[in-house]
């Protein structure tokens, strides 16, 4: 096969791989769009919870009522549809892999995705009570705190992005030793460094209370020591030169 028709061939499965991929996105969208709204309450619980008796959430925009619970439906078909999806890419990437690469991918996706949901599942039940909790207790005297939807709906993937990413250590750790850019011995030698570090992401991507970015330093730190006893385990894996794809 000459190499213009090996590039179309490559085009087409993408193609194909990305049909695929919307198609099953947008079939769990319909089914979920129904429940648009008690998708957004569902999400809004932490807050609401929070609030002052009487307290509630507020649009300031005309159509946000409308198109928060859509985006929100949105967000959920795309995390139903995820493993679907990361199967699709599996099999677009799959057959130019050598064997002992698969060996090594398909359980990192697995565990990737996992610790994404674990680090949104924290951030949803441990972290945002203690958040808003804070929050709420924070207001002066006389203000009522009336969150606007669409904001909430932005902190809120704020947060879930920097939990689901936080939680992606040990996979960065433990490819880090398999590609030998780093030793098991170096990343322990590091460690003062790495929990200084969760520390100050956890003030970045947290409020400004020491209980929240405490909640996101110590699962940080805690998940690095983690990576290091995965990728101590699994060494770095130097593969042979013969092994076939």
């Amino acid at each position: 096969m000459s190499a213009s028709a090996s590039f179309i061939a490559h085009l087409i499965e993408l193609r194909t791989r990305l049909l695929h991929s919307a198609v099953a996105l947008l079939l769990v969208f319909i089914c979920l769009f129904p429940w648009a709204a008690d998708l957004y309450a569902i999400l809004a619980q932490p807050l609401l919870a929070k609030l002052p008796k009487g307290g509630q959430m507020i649009a300031t925009d005309v159509t946000t009522p409308f198109f928060v619970p859509l985006k929100v439906a949105m967000m959920a078909a795309f995390l139903i549809a995820l493993p679907y999806i990361l199967y699709q890419i599996w099999r677009f990437v799959a057959p130019g892999l050598y064997a002992h690469e698969k060996r090594l991918v398909v359980p990192l996706i697995v565990a990737s995705t996992i610790l994404f949901f674990c680090g949104m599942a924290f951030a949803y039940f441990v972290v945002f009570p203690v958040v808003f909790g804070f929050i709420t207790a924070a207001a002066p005297q006389g203000v009522a705190v009336m969150t606007d939807i669409d904001k909430y709906l932005s902190f809120v993937l704020s947060m879930f992005m920097a939990f689901g990413v936080t939680f992606q250590v040990p996979v960065a750790v433990v490819l880090l030793v398999r590609m030998s850019l780093v030793t098991v011995e170096k990343l322990r030698e590091i460690r003062p460094y790495a929990v200084v570090g969760a520390f100050v992401i956890g003030a970045i991507f947290t409020p400004p209370d020491v209980v929240s970015q405490f909640m996101l330093a110590m699962p940080l730190w805690l998940l690095y020591e983690a990576g290091i006893v995965v990728a101590a385990w699994v060494g770095n894996g130097k593969p042979k030169q013969a092994e076939s794809r």
